[in-house]
């Protein structure tokens, strides 16, 4: 049978409407569908209300409060991302034609009523910049990418839609602003979110049990179902719970408010979110000039070495003792040695010895089990004992060394002075030179 993540994703109109769409998306994985929720809400650019120049405010409400309001008012934002330029991106020093949108409010109330200041009150007008004749604009094509009632508040001077009220005020009050629209997207301020509302759902039925339930008597009582149930078929009571399930149908209802209409909402939506994913893959690549066998990093001696050199273990020509191999070889390259072969990690003092599998001293490569111990004595001579030698051993004994006669092999205690090493005469338990090994 064929799974759902190997068929197409499948969208389906439910309802369509000036201000709102009603779908169901099919056969995608639940993290796209929210990254799709989550993009059209804050990723989608509009024109919206900046900043407020309050030139008279003699109503009841501070001028604070007046501008929130002022910035929450959808203004039509059609083509907004060819229709108008980000400030930061203009050339301009404060503002222009290009990147911003200047509207008036003036309003007196000289009869003895309450008069409603709406957003119907808000008139667009051309722009005027208090820069001066210095400032460096480059024109642009925005302007004729414009619609007729861009940047004008949405439902002006139409009697089906209700105006957002900004205040009220009495005889003698007034209302003079100064607006500044400018484009933005929703993570910089809400203001410019195109949607007021989106319904997501999925697994009507909790069949996922992605949902827990409070309830005092009844589950199914206290809990009604929805109209999207009706989309998918009911549980069975005797249904095992399937622990592998994964949601596939998602329904969708997006309410915009008005800046956009809900086919460019979604359409910019889709286009917003490839054009992230495709930013995260070119930023995963590597780019294309790196040369891998190139230099890459720095050696310890100040050299450069690229991912294929010998670097690190055995690549300095140090005659102490350490981590660095004094023969020059690396753990897989290096003069012929490998893994089976070279100069271990930790050499004596002297320089001289084999590698992990060498049979003696002079760094040629053998195999694991033919050469001496990772770790020689202090003369620099290769042990003649191998990693099985017998407890018969009686000169730099090995790993197998019986305790009876000199512990671990034959080697004396880190404190002890004659040798120092691990394959010296004494044991590691000897407190001094007449008790020989664990057993005294």
């Amino acid at each position: 049978m064929q799974s759902f993540e190997d068929t197409e994703p499948v969208v389906r109109i439910r309802d369509l409407k000036k201000d709102r769409v009603n779908f169901v998306l099919e056969n995608v994985d639940l993290a796209f569908a929210n990254s799709i929720r989550r993009v059209v809400i804050a990723d989608i650019p509009t024109v919206a209300i900046d900043m407020v120049e309050i030139h008279s405010n003699t109503t009841v409400l501070p001028d604070e409060f007046i501008a929130h309001r002022l910035g929450m008012i959808p203004l039509n934002s059609a083509n907004c991302d060819e229709a108008m330029r980000y400030t930061r991106d203009c050339t301009c020093l404060a503002g222009c034609r290009y990147c911003a949108i200047e509207l008036r409010l003036d309003v007196v109330c000289n009869d003895n009523r309450t008069l409603e200041v709406t957003s119907n009150h808000l008139e667009a007008v051309e722009f005027t910049s208090n820069a001066g004749p210095s400032e460096n604009i480059t024109d642009g094509e925005e302007l004729t990418k414009r619609g007729e009632a861009f940047g004008h508040p949405v439902g002006k001077n139409d009697p089906s839609v209700p105006p957002v009220l900004i205040c009220k005020i009495r005889k003698g009050q007034e209302l003079r602003v100064r607006c500044v629209a400018k484009k933005g997207i929703a993570k910089e301020h809400a203001k410019w979110s195109p949607c007021s509302a989106i319904a997501f759902e999925y697994d009507p039925y909790n069949k996922l049990r992605h949902t827990t339930y409070w309830f005092e008597a009844d589950q199914r009582a206290e809990w009604p179902l929805g109209e999207n149930a009706k989309e998918e078929e009911p549980p069975r009571d005797d249904e095992a719970f399937d622990f592998n399930a994964k949601p596939r149908k998602f329904y969708f209802e997006v309410e915009t408010d008005g800046s956009l209409n809900p086919q460019e909402v979604i359409m910019r939506g889709l286009a917003e979110l490839q054009t992230k994913l495709a930013n995260l893959i070119l930023g995963l690549k590597a780019p294309s000039d790196m040369d891998v066998s190139g230099e890459i990093d720095s050696g310890v001696n100040g050299g450069t070495t690229g991912w294929n050199q010998p670097v690190g273990w055995g690549n300095q020509a140090a005659s102490a003792a350490g981590y660095a191999s004094p023969a020059g070889g690396g753990w897989g390259s290096g003069t012929g040695t490998a893994w089976g072969s070279g100069t271990s990690p930790a050499q004596n003092s002297s320089g001289a010895g084999g590698g992990w599998g060498s049979a003696s001293g002079t760094g040629t490569g053998t195999t694991w089990g033919g050469g001496t111990s990772p770790a020689q004595n202090s003369s620099g001579a290769s042990a003649s004992g191998t990693w099985n030698t017998t407890p018969a051993a009686t000169s730099g004994g090995s790993w197998g060394t019986s305790p009876a006669q000199n512990a671990w092999g034959g080697s004396t205690s880190p404190n002890a002075g004659s040798g120092g090493a691990w394959g010296a005469q004494q044991g590691w338990g000897s407190p001094n030179l007449q008790a020989n090994g664990w057993n005294l």
